[in-house]
């Protein structure tokens, strides 16, 4: 695979993810056609050396795994971890805002979202429905369907600069007040449903199913604008969900072309963006839980730990120019200039001297030049799943990611080559020699 064709893989995977439930189907539906098989994590597991697995928690995190013909607790597992979340406004529950002719949906502010980026976007809505579905025999039971709009339902006007005389920067952004996007003008006096909205569009995307009662939903509001390329020679990526739909797309596409000798083992958890700490984020059990049935025994789980590694893969902050004198001058990182290992003294940052080694290393045996990235100290440093999942199972980490510009924005900017290098490296970890992953124990 080139990175032409990579790149091209990678827009369709983002275009198709507009949300965590999306990114964790789309992902799903590509191992099954590639030959993975799905397990739930209620049934009893019948693991055999050579095959590959799937599964997946609360439909918005997975974990996909080869289960090596030599054992994990001789060999360690080779792991990647990225998180499948990105900033964005989720719908309240009871979301209606009526004045006078003008209907607004209110939202909740998710993760460190850069909210003036929202102002005259077309947005999208997509995310998970919880209803009743009548069976053959008469009885309902709960079940989930994912739905997509697909096109621009909503907006969030701006203030006119003429109300703002002495501001060059626009009004400041009240997340309460300013935020909910402008979803209808209702012009016959009908009342307004949106659970009927919901119900409307899950029967379009699910024909023949009998579904009624909307009992819950998790829905979000995301940039409707596809991934393009920008830059007189096209030598940038502008997208929505760079962060960290890159790192999910390279786990996605390196263990698909891993070998069955050793075990390899990709988790892309939740939550990350508002911390971690839920059922299916990193700070979660999902992945100990499959590590123990995996290594079968509480001894054999240690072991297989203590010789395993993780890439922790998330976005990096690349330089922008205008605002120099945010970064500290001896750790620049510029996009298309390679991977870049993140590092931080207080560990908010998995990464350490033997860690980073071994990601210098990897980079070089893929013929791919790193880049350290370290916070200037009088500016806080972000976190990642790195920590999490490090501390709570005793597995060495590293932390790296993409080069990218406006993180957080509702379109994020890296370079053309940047996604395809980062996944030449992890394809280079999947396949490496198992005796220098165990160099590090």
């Amino acid at each position: 695979m080139n990175v032409t064709a990579y790149n091209e893989d990678l827009f369709r995977f983002i275009e198709n993810s507009p949300t965590a439930f999306h990114a964790v189907s789309t992902m799903a539906d590509e191992l099954e056609k590639n030959g993975f098989t799905a397990l739930k994590e209620q049934d009893a597991w019948k693991l055999e050396k050579g095959k590959k697995y799937f599964v997946t928690r609360n439909g918005s995190s997975i974990i996909a795994f080869i289960m090596g013909k030599k054992s994990p607790v001789d060999t360690g597992i080779k792991i990647t971890g990225a998180h499948t979340d990105s900033p964005c406004l989720k719908v309240k529950p009871l979301p209606e805002l009526q004045w006078d002719s003008m209907l607004r949906i209110g939202v909740e502010v998710y993760g460190g979202a850069l909210l003036t980026t929202w102002f005259d976007r077309k947005l999208n809505l997509a995310g998970r429905v919880t209803c009743l579905e009548r069976q053959d025999n008469g009885d309902d039971i709960l079940k989930n369907f994912l739905i997509n709009f697909n096109r621009p339902v909503a907006v969030i006007p701006s203030l006119a600069v003429h109300f703002e005389r002495n501001s060059t920067t626009g009004s400041k952004v009240n997340p309460q007040l300013h935020i909910p996007p402008l979803f209808l003008l209702e012009n016959d006096g009908k009342n307004f449903s949106f659970e009927q909205i919901l119900m409307e569009q899950i029967n379009r995307e699910h024909s023949g199913i009998m579904a009624k009662d909307i009992l819950g939903f998790d829905m979000n509001f995301a940039d409707f604008e596809p991934p393009c390329f920008a830059g007189l020679n096209n030598e940038f990526i502008s997208s929505p969900r760079l962060d960290n739909l890159i790192s999910c797309h390279a786990c996605l596409k390196s263990i698909e072309s891993a070998g069955s000798l050793s075990s390899s083992l990709i988790v892309c958890t939740d939550n990350e963006e508002i911390g971690s700490d839920t059922r299916s984020g990193a700070r979660g059990s999902f992945l100990e839980s499959v590590l123990s049935r995996i290594s079968v025994t509480t001894e054999n789980t240690a072991i297989t730990a203590a010789r395993s590694m993780i890439i922790s893969m998330d976005n990096a902050h690349a330089v922008n120019p205008s605002y120099l004198e945010k970064y500290e001058a001896n750790h620049i990182c510029r996009l298309n200039k390679g991977p870049v290992l993140k590092i931080n003294a207080s560990k908010k940052y998995a990464s350490d001297s033997q860690s980073g080694a071994f990601f210098k290393y990897l980079c070089k045996k893929a013929d791919v030049c790193c880049q350290t990235f370290v916070m200037r100290n009088d500016i806080p440093c972000g976190s990642t799943i790195g920590p999490a999942i490090s501390s709570k199972t005793g597995i060495r980490a590293v932390d790296a990611g993409a080069p990218t510009l406006s993180m957080h924005s509702i379109r994020e900017l890296t370079g053309d080559k940047d996604p395809f290098m980062f996944f030449k490296v992890i394809k280079e970890f999947f396949s490496m020699d198992d005796e220098m992953l165990l160099s590090l124990t």
